[in-house]
């Protein structure tokens, strides 16, 4: 690690980097540069002596972000951090200790939960679809994490789960849980249950963690459940040595038990923490940003970005826009033609994203992004190092090292994938064959970006660690995804589509709650943007004609152009508010 971990950090950063000692709350607003902060932090604390890089334990919530949060520490000169999951570092602890404790060997996990409730509907007489068994295996997994017994979830849950009575869905339960307890498995919220019951139930286990982890780093806090707080409660004991960071104003899980409260109230609970603010984004342009502080204006928790820099005098910037289109046909027809506009005019695909609400919404839009001859990709399909192709690649990349290579890197790739379907030319968009040349034109182009030095075998290796890492590399292809899936990701130019009564805020969305939590999920799709940002609707037909999404009154009036589209290739640019976004008070 070569100068400072605090080299080149803003003044709110290196604030941020600079406390050591808990508590510490850093409220990190979209793009301000949280994951930067963090690894900088823990490097700068590691350099100064204050830290030990083994007994420090930073937490995320998915396998590969605490893969590039590693990647940054080892970058930074840091190795030996244990950054993982919840589940991970509890899985890693029970799995240690049990066999002490128990005097056996762990209890093995749950693969398939639905499955698994399948033969217990059976054992209670009941003929379930599939989908009533993901609605209770949901069910299972929220009782749980909110740390509900299932006399309090009967009380929680009255009403019961997709047409099944809450006496049903008890029953259910119970089955479950004996049919597991029967086979000693323990599913993936037991896992964490049992190491908290560890923890408080066994002094020397709880000694021993405490011993090895001193400082703990937890991201993303505003989706901490009360589970997973309370095993950070167990781990910390009675320290203090704990920094969290988080943004209210991205609390989009809370139907799966993250509460927000933890992190909005976590200077109550340590009235001498340190709180830090990070406001300046390095992502989004001015008017984009001038639209996400206009949706969360007053919002509990809520972060007033400002950009980090002004574009330049001479740099183009386009104020945000809201499109309105007579159907849902024309919507997908109309982003798709603005999405090929944009790509002949040179931008990258890869920097180009379409984000709406449901799974549903996709299937029009890849069909008109293919009609248009817009290669695309899906995220919440299969990860990229489990495409059939790229395994076969990887495999056929590792085993010709072990044979004579020309020396060039690039060169012995491109032969490797050539044999295996590679062409000069793509295919034409759309379909498995598109798809299948896009990964491995992926690959190749990891090869071409690595060091002159990098040998055949040592590539192999590389992308097995990207595998374990999950850290994916980027195809060329126009990215589609629902809202949750785009948190955490960035693009130069996004598409919002679906702004309307029912889609956004979805149609269950009924108390005020919910709907703020439709807010929530609107702000981070706004928030992916860097450069453009293109909002539509579309009005539908019939009995079903839409309104547009009160979440566009509440943005206002003064930070987007609106387009209203009487044809489908002719739009007439007019101001906001003249006539399908009118100008209201906030509907709050």
């Amino acid at each position: 690690m070569s100068g400072s971990a605090l080299d080149g950090l803003d003044e709110s950063q290196r604030a941020a980097a600079s406390a050591l000692r808990g508590p510490v709350c850093v409220l990190a607003g979209a793009g301000t540069g949280k994951t930067r902060v963090i690894t900088h932090r823990i490097a700068h604390g590691v350099e100064t002596g204050a830290y030990t890089p083994t007994r420090v334990m930073a937490v995320t919530f998915t396998s590969k972000a605490a893969g590039e949060m590693r990647g940054r520490l080892h970058r930074l000169g840091v190795p030996g951090v244990a950054a993982r999951t919840f589940h991970a570092a509890a899985l890693s602890q029970l799995n240690f200790f049990w066999p002490t404790v128990a005097k056996d060997a762990a209890p093995g996990i749950v693969d398939n939960k639905v499955k698994l409730l399948a033969q217990a509907a059976e054992s209670v007489r009941l003929d379930l679809d599939r989908p009533t068994l993901r609605d209770v295996a949901s069910e299972i997994e929220w009782r749980k994490v909110t740390l509900r017994s299932l006399e309090a979830y009967a009380r929680a849950r009255p009403e019961g789960v997709g047409g099944l009575s809450v006496d049903r869905v008890i029953a259910l339960q119970r089955a479950y849980e004996q049919l597991k307890d029967e086979r000693r498995q323990l599913d993936f919220e037991d896992v964490l249950l049992a190491c908290a019951g560890m923890l408080e139930a066994e002094p020397r286990v709880a000694s021993a963690v405490r011993e090895q982890y001193r400082h703990f780093t937890v991201d993303e806090y505003q989706d901490v459940s009360p589970l997973q707080n309370r095993l950070l409660d167990l781990w910390l004991g009675d320290r203090r040595d704990l920094c969290v960071v988080g943004d209210a104003s991205q609390t989009i899980y809370s139907f799966t038990g993250a509460d927000a409260s933890f992190l909005l109230e976590f200077e109550r609970r340590h009235p001498d923490a340190r709180v830090v603010r990070l406001e300046r984004s390095y992502r989004s342009s001015p008017p984009v940003l001038a639209v996400a502080n206009g949706l969360m204006r007053g919002r509990p928790g809520a972060l007033r970005l400002v950009a980090a820099e002004s574009p330049a005098p001479e740099a183009p910037v386009e104020r945000p826009t809201v499109t309105a289109y007579l159907d849902d046909e024309l919507e997908a027809r109309g982003v798709a033609d603005a999405v090929a506009r944009r790509l002949a005019a040179g931008a990258d695909p890869r920097q180009v994203a379409v984000l709406y609400r449901t799974h549903a919404q996709s299937v029009a839009l890849v069909d008109a992004l293919s009609r248009a001859h817009v290669a695309t990709t899906v995220l919440g399909g299969r990860r990229f190092f489990d495409l059939p192709e790229v395994r076969q690649a990887v495999m056929a990349i590792r085993a010709a090292a072990v044979a004579p290579t020309t020396g060039s890197l690039v060169a012995d790739v491109r032969a490797v994938l050539r044999g295996l379907g590679l062409t000069d030319d793509p295919p034409p968009a759309g379909g498995a064959l598109r798809e299948a040349w896009e990964a491995r034109a992926a690959l190749l182009r990891l090869a071409e970006e690595a060091s002159a030095e990098t040998t055949l075998k040592a590539f192999g290796d590389e992308l097995q660690r990207r595998a374990k890492d999950q850290h994916e590399p980027s195809v060329r292809t126009v990215t589609l995804a629902t809202l949750h899936a785009a948190k955490g990701l960035e693009w130069d130019h996004v598409h919002l589509v679906g702004m309307a009564e029912g889609l956004l805020p979805i149609s269950y969305a009924t108390t005020f709650e919910q709907v703020d939590e439709e807010r929530r999920l609107a702000y981070v799709g706004i928030t992916r943007a860097a450069r453009t940002l293109s909002m539509s609707w579309a009005r539908g037909g019939g009995r079903q004609e839409r309104l547009p999404s009160r979440f566009l009154r509440e943005i206002g009036t003064g930070s987007v152009d609106e387009v209203n589209m009487r044809r489908s290739t002719a739009g007439v640019r007019r101001p906001a508010g003249s006539r399908g976004m009118r100008p209201s008070s906030p509907a709050r």
